[in-house]
């Protein structure tokens, strides 16, 4: 490690991270803290364990400074190998169940950090990967992808299993895919989703998925269709949001959230309850610190010294960019709700650490960019 490391730091990328976590902090205390049935008479529980996770995330992120993102080959099939490994064991007896899913072992849930691990590893592998312009080319990436998104849809966990499908789009587009074949493909599959689901509608032939989660898919097309069933989160939230109008009722006085009537409000719907608290104001400004994270990641990219920082930054962004549009989507009504939780917002242990260590492989990217370093 050398200091000129520290020196090209991108430190408005960690002011942005720090503020975010900051403002996480107070959320989760708001959203938490009048909720006994939560708490079990410690207000501050959900707020230690998130500075816990949140300290031991930065301490994370500053030791992945200490390895170059370039692995080599044995390190990239053993972090693939250990990938799939933690993802096998969740579905085995070690692993637990909550909220329909069986996606926790010991604790945490591996399928947060398995995000992590497949952008450095799909990275490395695309960026040796001589060309990706025929559709015979797209076999070994998808498949090198499709195993594990497998055993996360055997959880099951539809959600993080999006996140992985556009993070290997994203990456495959800037590893040289045709833009125009990978969106033939994105088309296909949505065509084929469709038909699954006229046909189960029609003709009553199985899902992968069951029908509980189908309706909480599907409830914020006409959430007023099922109102006190599959459409009360989607109404509560959007309730929420639109009752803090432009300034809000102000910090710790929100009701949606405070009095129970907003599910998960401490989790998937924990911008619900900002917006309803710092209204319009407080909501354009935690978008505006998330496009500022973003718009940093483009950058660490475009100026990556290789192919392979390129791409692994792009994986990364691409991981920010789909948990904050379907986080604040299904939010304001407009995305199905699947329980990705907001970045460094929500209250959640294994998606802190896993945020924090995308943040640590972005700074990571950046500080190598200058090959006179090194």
């Amino acid at each position: 490690m050398d200091r000129r490391l520290f020196k090209n730091l991108d430190y408005n990328l960690l002011a942005v991270v720090g503020l975010l976590i900051i403002i996480g902090l107070v959320m989760v205390y708001s959203a938490t803290h009048a909720r006994t049935d939560l708490t079990k008479g410690d207000p501050f529980v959900f707020v230690k364990k998130q500075a816990v996770a949140a300290t031991i995330g930065i301490i994370l992120l500053f030791t992945l400074l200490f390895f170059d993102y370039r692995i080599s080959d044995r390190m990239s099939q053993l972090l693939y190998g250990l990938n799939i490994l933690m993802l096998i064991l969740v579905l085995t007896p070690l692993g637990s169940m909550r909220n329909g899913a069986q996606s926790w072992l010991f604790g945490f849930q591996p399928s947060e950090i398995s995000k992590v691990l497949l952008i450095i590893t799909f990275g490395k592998y695309l960026a040796e990967k001589e060309s990706l312009q025929s559709f015979s080319s797209f076999f070994i990436p998808f498949l090198y992808v499709g195993f594990p998104l497998l055993l996360i849809m055997l959880q099951p966990d539809l959600g993080t299993a999006l996140v992985f499908v556009f993070i290997m789009f994203t990456m495959m587009y800037v590893a040289g895919a045709p833009g125009w074949k990978l969106m033939l493909l994105v088309f296909i599959g949505i065509l084929g989703i469709t038909a699954a689901f006229v046909s189960h509608r029609l003709f009553n032939t199985p899902l992968p998925i069951k029908d509980y989660q189908v309706a909480r898919l599907t409830s914020f097309i006409n959430p007023e269709r099922d109102p006190r069933g599959s459409g009360w989160n989607v109404r509560q939230a959007v309730i929420a949001v639109g009752s803090g109008q432009f300034f809000g009722k102000g910090l710790f006085r929100g009701t949606q959230g405070r009095l129970g009537y907003l599910p998960e409000n401490h989790t998937d719907f924990i911008f619900a309850v900002l917006c309803e608290e710092l209204g319009f104001i407080g909501g354009f400004g935690v978008l505006f610190l998330f496009f500022t994270l973003i718009w940093r990641g483009i950058r660490i990219a475009y100026q990556a010294r290789d192919k392979t920082g390129t791409i692994v930054a792009t994986g990364v962004v691409s991981m920010f960019l789909f948990h904050v549009l379907e986080n604040v989507g299904m939010n304001i009504g407009i995305m199905p709700i699947t329980g990705i939780p907001l970045p460094f917002i929500s209250s959640g242990g294994s998606s802190m650490l896993a945020s924090l260590a995308g943040v640590g492989i972005l700074l990571n990217v950046w500080a190598r960019r200058q090959k006179i370093m090194f």
